[in-house]
C-alpha cells in the first residue's frame, strides 16, 4: 500500500511539474536600451523569470510606442509588453492600439494600500501603468568646460561664453521647452506659449542660434557617448544615464537641473498582443512595491509608488546615495516643468512636422 501511495503521489508530483512546464511561456518586452534596460533586467525580468519559470525576450528600440501602430495595424502583433513615454501612450490608447489594463488587479502596497492610491498621480491611465519618474536633462563634460561651471537652460544655448558643440535628441518634444526656457519663459508658461504660433515660432528662433553647433542623438545610450567620444561638450540626456556614466563608468560628467521636464515611462501592452496573460501578470510584477525599489538601485529614475521610496537606499556600489540624484529630490525640482502629456498627445504630429521641415532648412 505505501509503495503504491508513494507512486501515485509520484506521478501526481510529476503531472503537476509538467504542467507547470507546459504553461511556461515566453514574453516580448520592448525597452529602450542601454542603463535603462540593464536596470529592468536586474529589477524586474530576472526575478519574474526564477519566481514564475518563464522567459523574458528583451528587445531594444530608441522609441518602443513606433512599431506598434504598424504591428496593430497590420495584425501581426509581436511585442507584448513596450515601454512607452506618457503622450505615446495616451495617444495609442485613444487611438485603440492598445489593451485596457485594470487598475483594481494591480497588488497593493505592503501596508495594504490599494494601488491606485499607492502609485503617484498621473501614473495610471487606462491602457497604462508607470513604472518610472524620468527627465530630459543637460548634461556637460567637467574636462571641457572652462571657468564658471553652467548652471541655467540659458548657459546650454550660450556657444560664446561655453564654446562648443551641443547634443540634442532629434525630436520637437523637450527641445521646444527648453528653447523657450532658455529664452527667459517661466515656466508656468512655456505650455501656453507653445499653444500659440508664436511661441513656437519663439522657440525655433532660439533653436536657431545653436542650430550649426547641435549634433542629434535618437536613441537615450547615445547621449552619454557623445559625451564621453568629445563630440559634444554638452548634451541633453535622459538623467539616468547620465548618472549610469558619472557614477557607474566614471566619467567627468555633471547634470545641470535647471529647466528639466519631467515624465513618466510606463508598461503598455498592444492591443491583439500574442501572450496578452503573460505580459499582464509580467505588469504586476514589474510595477510590484519592491521591484520599483530594486530598479531604483541601478539607475536613478525614481519609482512611480509612494511606498517604494523608503526601500530605495544604495546604488549597486554600495556606498553612494541615490535619493540625491533622483529627479524628484526637493534640490532639484526648483526650476522643473513636468511635461504635459495631454499637450503632445494632441500636437506630436503637427509639431514633429514643424521640427523635421525646420531641420531641413540650411
Amino acid at each position: 500500500m505505501k509503495i503504491k501511495i508513494l507512486l501515485a503521489s509520484t506521478a501526481l508530483a510529476a503531472g503537476v511539474a509538467f504542467a507547470g512546464a507546459a504553461q511556461a511561456g515566453e514574453v516580448n518586452v520592448m525597452s529602450w536600451g542601454g542603463a535603462y534596460t540593464k536596470s529592468q533586467v536586474e529589477a524586474y525580468h530576472k526575478p519574474w523569470m526564477a519566481k514564475t519559470g518563464n522567459k523574458v525576450n528583451s528587445i531594444d528600440s530608441p522609441n518602443p510606442a513606433t512599431p506598434i501602430k504598424a504591428q496593430v495595424e497590420a495584425g501581426n502583433v509581436t511585442i507584448d509588453v513596450a515601454d512607452v513615454e506618457f503622450s505615446d501612450a495616451v495617444r495609442l490608447c485613444d487611438e485603440g492600439l492598445l489593451e485596457r489594463i485594470d487598475a483594481s488587479k494591480l497588488p497593493a502596497a505592503p501596508d495594504g494600500t490599494s494601488a491606485a492610491k499607492d502609485f503617484i498621480d498621473g501614473a495610471l491611465t487606462d491602457c497604462a501603468v508607470a513604472n518610472i519618474v524620468w527627465s530630459t536633462i543637460y548634461a556637460y563634460d567637467s574636462s571641457k568646460v572652462k571657468g564658471s561651471a553652467p548652471t541655467t537652460m540659458a548657459d546650454f544655448f550660450n556657444t560664446k561664453k561655453y564654446p562648443g558643440k551641443r547634443g540634442l535628441r532629434k525630436t520637437a518634444k523637450a527641445n521646444l521647452e527648453m528653447a523657450l526656457i532658455a529664452d527667459g519663459v517661466a515656466t508656468g508658461d512655456v505650455y501656453k506659449l507653445l499653444n500659440t504660433d508664436g511661441g513656437v515660432a519663439r522657440a525655433f528662433k532660439k533653436l536657431d542660434s545653436i542650430k550649426n553647433d547641435v549634433v542629434w542623438w535618437e536613441a537615450g545610450a547615445q547621449a552619454p557617448q557623445l559625451l564621453a567620444d568629445g563630440e559634444v561638450v554638452m548634451t541633453t540626456a535622459y538623467n539616468g544615464r547620465i548618472f549610469g556614466a558619472a557614477v557607474g563608468e566614471g566619467k567627468p560628467f555633471v547634470v545641470v537641473w535647471d529647466g528639466q521636464i519631467l515624465d513618466f515611462d510606463l508598461f503598455v501592452i498592444p492591443k491583439g498582443a500574442p501572450n496578452k496573460e503573460l505580459a499582464m501578470d509580467f505588469i504586476r510584477f514589474s510595477t510590484g512595491t519592491k521591484a520599483l525599489a530594486d530598479q531604483a538601485s541601478w539607475i536613478s529614475y525614481g519609482p512611480a509608488r509612494k511606498s517604494s521610496g523608503a526601500m530605495v537606499g544604495l546604488y549597486k556600489d554600495g556606498k553612494t546615495k541615490m535619493a540625491p540624484h533622483m529627479p524628484t529630490a526637493a534640490a532639484n525640482l526648483k526650476t522643473a516643468l513636468v511635461n504635459n502629456f495631454e499637450f503632445w498627445a494632441d500636437h506630436d504630429t503637427e509639431l514633429n512636422e514643424k521640427f523635421n521641415a525646420w531641420l531641413a532648412k540650411n
